[in-house]
């Protein structure tokens, strides 16, 4: 169990977004700066991976370390310029922003994409057998049909490893997950980090290998200001380093070693920042 009123938001960027998180997390601890014994976590799309690894008991060294080995069963895509036209379009749209992401989910469930089951297998590769934590653990997701959003919990009787697939599911990139028959797409359709959901925390760090959004309100930044004057926040985003360690294509598992790296050397500049909210 983790330290009621700490919250750590993991957002959204992909398997080298997963690299970075990890090292930042592990650089961080050998800093002093444990951001695993928050009370809550928030797992968004890549953040979500990152929760469900870092709540598994699995120390942050061997983590670490295993990002810096081979792809594994990862499996190297790229979102096409067509792919992300789509993705502003759904963020733009007038109204309620549910229909865009509804929109968007009919596109995904029409897209041609490797099986449901062959990318399930891979998350579940990525997480181990997938028990929810005993530390509080939010994963968003959204359905595809309505573009609504879910949040998905121990409570929710729905399996870790279908939740994380789930906030995964990258439109037009990864099939859409089925789960109790409903179609479900990635997390960071609504926010690429959903740090409003640490709402009552007075400790909130969030890590967003991705700031961008088409809606300001869905910026990590807005979000973790939108928590309240009370609240001790911060927002970790990769530094310039990290991001040409990174690269321009996200979803490449051959950039998880020098993500993952960026991100352990990154802390040694975040650290003592984060040691004035966190500790």
């Amino acid at each position: 169990m983790g330290v009621e009123g700490k919250a750590l938001v993991l957002g959204g960027g992909g398997v080298t977004g997963v690299a970075w998180e990890i090292g930042l997390l592990h650089g961080l601890a050998e800093h002093g700066v444990d951001l695993t014994e928050a009370g809550l976590f928030v797992g968004t799309s890549a953040g979500s991976s990152v929760a469900a690894q870092v709540l598994s008991g699995v120390p942050l060294k061997d983590l670490f370390e295993a990002q810096l080995a081979g792809a594994g069963r990862e499996v190297t895509a790229r979102m096409t310029a067509g792919g992300l036209l789509k993705f502003v379009i759904a963020g733009a749209w007038p109204g309620d922003p549910a229909k865009g992401r509804a929109w968007l989910g009919r596109q995904a469930v029409r897209a041609r994409t490797m099986p449901e089951a062959e990318r399930r297998a891979v998350i579940a590769a990525r997480i181990g057998d997938g028990s929810w934590p005993a530390t509080r653990l939010l994963i968003t997701a959204v359905e595809a049909e309505t573009g609504e959003v879910r949040v998905f919990d121990a409570d929710s009787g729905v399996s870790l490893i279908d939740a994380v697939a789930a906030s995964c599911a990258v439109p037009l990139t990864w099939p859409p997950v089925t789960i109790n028959g409903v179609r479900h797409i990635d997390g960071g359709i609504r926010s690429v980090a959903n740090a409003d959901l640490a709402a009552g925390n007075g400790q909130v760090v969030v890590l967003a290998p991705v700031t961008q959004s088409v809606r300001p309100s869905g910026r990590p930044a807005a979000q973790a200001a939108a928590l309240g004057p009370g609240v001790r926040s911060a927002v970790v985003s990769p530094d310039a380093a990290a991001r040409a360690a990174i690269g321009r294509n996200p979803l490449d598992p051959a950039r998880r070693r020098p993500a993952a790296e960026a991100g352990r050397a990154q802390a040694a500049t975040e650290a003592e920042r984060l040691r004035a909210i966190w500790n």
